[in-house]
């Protein structure tokens, strides 16, 4: 009976190792669209599908990380200006790509814009602090992917969202965790609704990695931005020690791997270039072997770990 089981599995490995070898033919007639490639993800991702031979189509903040980008590559990777906040930018940018893709479409979206900050406990924030993280994360992402369908429904092509783990488990206040919710939720319903089309929507989760956004540095620099607009009632019941003992939890998120952002955009890659990509990736050891176990665990089991060597407020009863 266990040899059988196993000859099952290794066979079904097998056949998901030969189907995930199979790669898309005339990558150099493709576009895609990549958000928020001044630094980290969409910056390497750019340059790593412009090597492929894609044509790509990137976005940045500013026009500083536009230059940067254009100075590494070639004339098959241009460059656009877009807020994915302001519904003028988006019409824009769409404009711009229609005139550059025409009758052949979008071959892949990949939705990476996003910021991390504010994080802290929810008390400490303010509505403002939240619509601003959904805005990018969520609300942005909506908007972006609504005005670029149609391009991408004419190539057959794909959607690639960036969540996280943070979007199975919430372990931290603040609109991040809230914001990969939704794109899950955004996600999961428009995989099905574009499946008969032909067009494949793929998650990309991944645990903790290093960047211009995610490092200590600023994760301690936005808790204590939170923590100095917090009222006095909150400052007594939280008190200083809380604060140290916060930002020095923030300091260990430096695993060895965490710098090495192309296990991300290898992922995000694969999903744009493989006949069969997966519904979700999740790259990263921590996200593996960590975090979506936790997300399955009984609620009970997971609220033990997140108490477990986490700082206590001053007046925690």
């Amino acid at each position: 009976m266990w040899l059988c089981l196993a000859v099952l599995v290794g066979l079904y490995y097998l056949l998901r190792w030969y189907r995930e070898k199979q790669v898309v033919s005339h990558l150099q007639d493709k576009f895609v669209f990549i958000t928020g490639c001044d630094s980290g993800f969409g910056n390497l991702l750019a340059r790593q599908l412009h090597l492929r031979g894609f044509r790509v189509l990137a976005t940045c903040l500013t026009e500083q990380g536009a230059e940067q980008l254009r100075n590494q590559t070639s004339d098959r990777l241009e460059t656009v200006i877009l807020d994915v906040t302001k519904t003028e930018s988006i019409a824009a940018a769409t404009e711009w790509v229609k005139e550059r893709v025409g009758d052949r479409g979008l071959w892949g979206l990949v939705n990476n814009a996003g910021i991390c900050t504010p994080m802290a406990p929810n008390e400490w924030l303010t509505k403002q602090d939240f619509v601003k993280m959904l805005d990018v994360n969520l609300l942005g992402m909506i908007e972006v992917t609504l005005s670029l369908l149609p391009l991408v429904r004419k190539a057959r092509g794909r959607v690639v969202n960036v969540s996280s783990v943070m979007g199975r488990v919430s372990l931290f206040g603040g609109g991040y965790c809230m914001s990969k919710y939704g794109v899950e939720a955004f996600s999961d319903s428009l995989r099905r609704e574009l499946s008969y089309f032909g067009v494949k929507v793929v998650m990309i989760e991944p645990g903790y990695f290093m960047t211009n956004m995610t490092s200590p540095e600023v994760f301690n620099g936005s808790l204590q931005a939170s923590w100095d607009q917090a009222s006095p009632e909150i400052k007594e019941l939280y008190g200083e020690k809380f604060v140290a003992n916060f930002m020095k939890t923030s300091n260990l998120l430096k695993p060895s791997w965490s710098g090495n952002l192309s296990l991300v955009t290898d992922c995000m890659e694969h999903a744009l270039t493989a006949c069969h990509p997966r519904t979700r990736y999740s790259p990263g050891w921590d996200a593996k072997l960590f975090y979506l176990p936790m997300s399955y665990m009984p609620t009970f089991l997971v609220d033990l770990m997140m108490y477990w060597g986490a700082p206590r407020p001053a007046k925690a009863l």
